[in-house]
């Protein structure tokens, strides 16, 4: 028996694993017959689903059900979880059952608790811009996906480029790859990044780091892009704050004079220790009063545009 629960609103991860468990699940030859999608607008879409789970698959390979956009990990009618409640612990080794949404399943729920129980679950959620160690690891995840070697400095670099974009991330990755063809086993690194990814690609952590070293044309012109391109300001104002805030901790923590990275690391929560080094170099010009203030300012730009202020005029101000 094998059940998942995928859930989180970055689409392409999401179908990147579903594609992935249809190839470990699925015999190719006997597709056709052994893979059910099933959709929310179905006669009873939890009862169909549980009904082909315990159909024994055609041929060789297993059988893959797949029960599309499920509320029930926010709502589930009595019914409807004693049906589950008989027949999850029942499906044959012989049946995958995924059930996907967009949504967090709410814990409370006893449907919820009972997918817990018996479902491997996986989230697949964009990676918020500001946890830029997190962005990093996806990059590096993603690499190794697709065996390629990046030094840390490119991982870094493409981070920065593609933010929290998986496609985009998927895409430019594709493209180094191909590039460095005739040298695979050579890491890739950050100068290759940069001329490869493209300096077009703006994101909310180049307006920080622009904003951080006083670069106000260049600000400015991030402010634009992103915006043209339909970005909400609210999360890039919120990326914007995280990152400041970030280098605040590391500011007023060294101020103290504290210096174990990894005591600044836990207290600034950056999960990997090293990354003090590269912040500590980002905030050695910057006092600890201008870092301060900063955040005020940037702490209301983001109070401005909650209570209704036109985008590009409050952030370019």
């Amino acid at each position: 028996m094998a059940i998942y629960f995928f859930w989180g609103a970055d689409d392409f991860a999401m179908g990147r694993g579903v594609a992935a468990l249809q190839s470990q699940t699925l015999d190719a030859a006997w597709a056709s017959f052994n893979f059910d999608k099933i959709s929310p607008a179905a006669e009873d879409p939890v009862g169909e689903a549980l009904a082909q789970a315990m159909t024994p698959p055609f041929g060789s390979g297993q059988r893959l059900v797949w029960l599309v956009d499920t509320p029930l990990g926010q709502r589930c009618a009595q019914a409807t979880l004693e049906s589950l409640s008989q027949t999850l612990p029942k499906i044959p080794d012989t049946t995958v059952l995924l059930l996907t949404s967009k949504n967090k399943p709410d814990g409370r729920l006893k449907s919820t608790k009972l997918l817990q129980k018996h479902a491997k679950i996986r989230e697949f959620s964009p990676v918020p811009f500001w946890k830029t160690d997190a962005l990093v690891k996806t990059a590096q995840d993603a690499a190794g996906e697709l065996g390629i070697k990046l030094t840390a400095d490119a991982a870094e670099a493409l981070a920065l480029a593609v933010g929290n974009q998986t496609r985009q991330l998927y895409n430019e990755l594709e493209k180094l790859k191909l590039f460095t063809a005739d040298t695979p086993n050579a890491p890739i690194a950050a100068a290759t990044v940069n001329a490869l990814v493209g300096t077009s690609t703006q994101t909310s952590i180049a307006l920080a780091d622009a904003i951080r070293q006083g670069h106000t044309a260049d600000a400015l012109n991030i402010i634009s892009d992103l915006i043209a391109r339909n970005e909400a300001p609210i999360p890039i104002v919120a990326t914007v704050v995280g990152k400041f805030r970030t280098w605040l901790w590391i500011k007023a923590l060294i101020a103290q004079g504290e210096r174990d990275d990894r005591a600044i690391a836990k207290a600034a929560d950056i999960s990997n220790p090293k990354r003090i080094f590269y912040f500590k170099r980002e905030v050695q010009s910057l006092s600890l009063k201008t870092l301060e203030a900063a955040v005020g300012v940037l702490l209301e730009l983001e109070f401005t545009l909650k209570r209704g202020g036109h985008p590009l005029e409050t952030l370019q101000t």
